[in-house]
């Protein structure tokens, strides 16, 4: 159970004063100088030390991915990008940050600039989170007012700029490439790597793009140490996270907890259990729609983390928790996420393009009763093929709700085929 004394962000839910003094009073801004002074590689290392794996859904360690930053400049600048474009369904917690606590950001990401060397940070905000980019650009330009970013942030000596970037709400700039084509003012699709962005990034310059989340939780690691954050949760999963809940529940919320928490401890005790009561649970999606649903056996006894959900083959992703009840009709609630990641496809890549028309398609005909018994073993073979055959992770997304819900309900897709036709809306409403 998380301790308050290590709760990170104390103004989530907005009760407090959000102003570069609220911020201060609540902890942000304190001793930032001092932290910059440790210099490039104490930041790194102790980000290191603290086991911090990406918050926007991938997991890879974040220290890592900043020491692969060049060492010595060639000439070119040094980037970081946020990306805030939070567009995966169920998730709601990089929100509550823009709005609620901007400071944490805008700090974290002068002290993760300073430990990459990069004296600029775009931050790609969501098109259609117009509140909270301007909650964000408020706090900017009370930073830039203080002195606490520009030249000379902070009194430290090093020069820092902080830019704000509202994106066309298209759900593929989420991929960290095609955030930075979209930066660039192109079409927002996937570049094909390598070259990856920590040698050849926005502008052709070496840069590192992290999630909002990632960003705010470092000052707080460096100020109490990588140990302390490495010592929540369990070895591999370490830290605090924001657990976004929704669906079936009697209490939806964003809430912070250990990482690792018990899945149905989780919701039991921050949401206020399942609709109906626990036995009433058909299933949950725990990472955002794009990863597989698990039943209730499942459910019962799984942790909160990376590697647990791996394990149950599903994923933590962005830690959107999507509860659905005895009442809901899965392979409707399915199909509908097979359309939305049609309608989201770049069209860049053949598998994705084509695949993700196909699988809606199928599940369209699946779901309506219309199909044959046989459709689903094809639907099944048409997700391995989109599955890993795209640049970026799209295809993935839009095959892995699809294997779970045929890996765990595959007799209620079995049930509904010879049916009577029933209007999908109706039934997925």
């Amino acid at each position: 159970m998380l301790r308050d004394q290590d709760r990170i962000f104390n103004n989530i839910y907005g009760l407090k004063d959000s102003s570069l003094k609220g911020a201060r009073a609540l902890g942000d801004w304190d001793g930032t100088r001092a932290l910059i002074d440790k210099g490039r590689e104490w930041i790194v290392d102790e980000v290191k030390t603290s086991g911090l794996r990406g918050r926007g859904g991938a997991g890879f360690s974040a220290g890592m991915k900043w020491s692969f930053m060049p060492k010595e400049s060639d000439g070119r600048p040094h980037f970081l990008v946020v990306n805030a474009d939070e567009g995966e369904p169920g998730t709601c917690k990089d929100r509550e940050i823009l709005r609620n606590e901007p400071h944490k950001l805008i700090e974290g990401a002068l002290l993760a600039s300073a430990g990459m060397g990069a004296h600029a940070a775009y931050c790609y905000v969501r098109g259609e989170f117009f509140r909270e980019t301007e909650a964000l650009q408020r706090a900017v330009d009370e930073a830039y007012e203080a002195g606490m970013i520009g030249k000379d942030a902070c009194g430290s000596g090093f020069d820092f700029d902080f830019y704000v970037h509202r994106g066309g709400g298209a759900y593929i700039c989420g991929e960290e490439t095609a955030l930075i084509e979209s930066l660039e003012g192109a079409k927002g699709q996937p570049r094909l790597k390598p070259p990856f962005p920590a040698n050849v990034g926005l502008y052709g310059c070496p840069s590192t793009v992290n999630n909002v989340e990632t960003i705010a939780v470092t000052p707080a690691i460096l100020r109490r140490g990588g140990s302390w954050f490495a010592g929540l949760g369990r070895p591999n999963n370490t830290g605090t996270k924001l657990f976004c809940i929704s669906g079936h529940v009697e209490n939806p919320c964003t809430v912070e907890d250990e990482m690792s928490i018990p899945l149905k401890e989780l919701i039991e005790k921050h949401a206020g259990g399942v609709r109906g009561g626990w036995k009433n649970l058909l299933g949950i999606i725990p990472g955002g729609s794009s990863v597989p649903v698990i039943p209730k056996s499942v459910c019962d006894s799984v942790l909160m983390d990376f590697d647990a959900l791996s394990e149950a083959n599903s994923g933590l992703g962005t830690a959107a928790v999507i509860v659905m009840d005895s009442s809901t009709d899965i392979v409707a609630a399915i199909t509908r996420l097979a359309r939305f990641y049609m309608h989201e496809s770049c069209g860049q890549c053949t598998p994705c393009r084509e695949g993700t028309g196909w699988m809606w398609r199928m599940m369209e005909r699946i779901a309506a009763g219309t199909a044959q018994v046989e459709e689903i073993d094809i639907l099944e073979e048409v997700t391995r093929q989109v599955e890993g055959h795209t640049i970026c992770a799209l295809g993935d997304a839009a095959a892995w709700p699809i294997q779970g819900l045929i890996r765990h309900f595959r007799p209620e897709m079995e049930s509904r085929l010879g049916a009577a036709p029933e209007s999908l809306e109706n039934k997925a409403a």
